[in-house]
């Protein structure tokens, strides 16, 4: 399997030392990182451009954009609870060579992703049928598409392990395509309603994606060692995993999801719950602040990785200056990402800020979106931060510390949210920015607390004698007057 990682390209490119080659470097990570999204954000405007969507009743694309806000927010929710612990086995046994036990991770993963997903979309499905009285063909429409985009997220995680962006976001522009194409045929040539040409439409979209995707992972992964049961016991061994990312996930939408409980929702067919303001603000904040995920990833394979291999190779087999030496320079590493990341996200973030705030209301986007995106966009900054200190959190095994900063963040979200529905426009996303500096501070308290007691951590954990089950020895030693005795 000939796949080179997303570093070993952008060191090539940073290697000119140039300010061209910098932001060759950047565009190159941000394009293969995040390329995907803004395919789909794309292929939805576009249809909605070319099918003159806003010719549509209100009530009718309310209740399809609220469709396609649940469909991608709760893919993401359901499926939240397996990736890290279905990524952290792929990396071990990747590591060690087993490729033939990824596909049993596969399937156990995706029978797990679907039946979890599945359940919480019928219940919903079944009180939009009922209460909201929406037309049975639109809700299984909307079903169709909430579960292909599980699949399609689901495989991604698999090919992102490979380290194959530039096919994954060939994929989703060939799915988009075949959705903008397939949505034009419908309305023009069948006739069809223009919100159920367009649902449809993305249904088919991302079961194109998510069949390409399975496809190249069964041409990558072709042999199958039939171990299901070594992934059950990798959920249970690592289970704050699971904690963390789900806890995380939920952050993201808290916020969201406290101001749907205020006077300022909307409901759309007695199901559907939103606040279209504060969720496009909201929007337009965490794409504001998207490319700090890719600086953070590109830095961390061309600088951190190398210092924690020479920590690591000198555990095993250095002598203990090396071993003082290489932590001593791999928590410097750890302080100087965080700062570039943090430095440099700053200048994105005002960059791109102010283009926002001088372009998006000649787009419609002004009058309280624009309000409430200034604070939120501060909100995500440090989020995705404390994300980035999650992560080093994750390379050190401290995984308790990883759920106590994503508990922390998701608490004080939570308190802080509900503050701030007392307060004026400007301030709403207040409560984003309290959780999320919460998290970053028990984040950043936690990996000082793991430099102090890493020594204690590699070389004070285990055991000198192999634990068993039995009768306890007797403590008797030796006896004067009698041999000794080997009890």
């Amino acid at each position: 399997m000939e796949v080179a990682g997303i570093g070993v390209k952008l060191n090539k490119i940073y290697s000119k030392n140039t300010l061209a080659s910098r932001l060759t470097g950047f565009g190159y990570s941000t394009i293969i990182s995040v390329a995907p999204m803004f395919v789909v954000i794309g292929a939805v405007l576009l249809m909605q451009i070319l099918l003159g969507f806003s010719r549509v009743g209100y009530a009718v694309r309310e209740l399809y954009s609220c469709t396609v806000l649940y469909i991608f927010i709760f893919s993401l929710l359901t499926a939240s609870p397996f990736n890290a612990v279905l990524s952290k086995y792929l990396s071990d046994i990747i590591y060690l060579d087993r490729y033939d036990d990824i596909l049993p991770c596969y399937y156990v993963g995706l029978a797990a992703n679907i039946i979890f997903s599945a359940v919480f979309g019928i219940v919903f499905c079944v009180r939009e049928y009922v209460v909201g009285q929406v037309d049975p063909v639109f809700v299984l429409l909307g079903y169709c598409g909430y579960v292909a985009l599980t699949l399609t997220f689901y495989s991604m995680l698999y090919l992102s392990i490979c380290k194959v962006y530039p096919i994954i976001s060939g994929f989703f522009t060939i799915g988009m395509t075949i959705t903008v194409l397939l949505s034009l045929v419908l309305v023009h040539l069948f006739r069809v309603s223009v919100i159920y040409a367009m649902l449809a439409s993305l249904d088919v979209g991302f079961l194109v994606i998510a069949g390409l995707e399975y496809a190249l992972v069964k041409s990558y992964f072709r042999e199958n060692s039939g171990k299901y049961r070594e992934v059950f016991r990798y959920f249970k061994k690592y289970f704050p995993l699971v904690l963390t990312n789900f806890l995380y996930t939920l952050g993201l939408y808290m916020h969201n999801f406290v101001f749907w409980t205020t006077d300022m929702h909307m409901v759309v067919a007695k199901s559907f719950v939103c606040m279209t303001s504060y969720d496009m603000a909201t929007c337009l904040a965490m794409f504001t602040n998207l490319s700090a995920s890719v600086i953070f990833i590109s830095r961390v394979e061309m600088h951190f990785h190398e210092r924690y291999k020479a920590y690591s190779e000198a555990v095993t087999g250095g002598r203990g200056m090396d071993i003082r030496e290489t932590k001593s320079r791999m928590f410097e590493q750890l302080s100087d990402e965080l700062v570039n990341l943090v430095r440099i996200q700053f200048i994105v973030t005002v960059m791109v800020f102010f283009l926002c705030m001088i372009f998006m209301p000649q787009f419609g986007f002004g009058g309280l979106v624009m309000q409430i995106y200034p604070c939120l966009t501060v909100g995500y900054f440090i989020l995705f931060v404390m994300y980035a200190a999650i992560i080093f959190l994750y390379y050190f095994n401290d995984l308790k510390g990883a759920v106590l900063t994503a508990l922390s963040f998701v608490l004080a979200t939570l308190v802080g949210s509900f503050v701030s529905t007392h307060l004026t426009p400007m301030w709403y996303g207040i409560g984003l920015v309290f959780g999320a500096f919460v998290g970053w501070t028990v984040s950043y308290f936690r990996l000082r607390w793991v430099e102090r007691m890493l020594d204690i951590h590699i070389f004070c954990k285990g055991n000198l004698m192999k634990r068993g089950e039995g009768a306890m020895p007797s403590n008797l030693v030796y006896e004067r007057g009698k041999e000794r005795k080997n009890v």
